[in-house]
């Protein structure tokens, strides 16, 4: 999904229900390698209960070659902070622009252990 403003791309998303999360970073990654130049933020939006699998699936090898690797350019949100914040911001969804996405949104970085 994209976020537009006229002819403008501002943001992508990648929405994450039924199919596979690789599938759909796949996807995102098509996007970027298709058009280079393109400077937006990007996010895999999924239940909380795959955010782990979203970060283990963005910094696999073929996606943490990417320059810049995946997991510097991609966030993760869930559906359930996403139903959270737009609930609390409904009086001004028309004025919500991508950067509100984040003050919420998740590194797709891994976790020092």
């Amino acid at each position: 999904m994209l976020w537009l403003k006229g002819n403008s791309i501002q943001a992508a998303f990648e929405i994450e229900s039924t199919t596979s999360i690789f599938s759909g970073l796949l996807r995102m990654s098509d996007l970027i390698t298709m058009q280079p130049n393109l400077n937006i933020p990007l996010y895999i939006v999924a239940p909380s209960e795959r955010r782990d699998k979203v970060v283990q699936e963005v910094n696999r090898p073929t996606f943490a070659r990417l320059s810049p690797p995946m997991r510097e350019m991609c966030r993760f949100i869930s559906f359930e902070e996403l139903r959270r914040q737009l609930d609390l911001a409904r009086h001004f969804l028309q004025f919500l622009k991508p950067e509100f996405l984040d003050t919420f949104s998740e590194s797709c970085e891994p976790e020092e252990v």
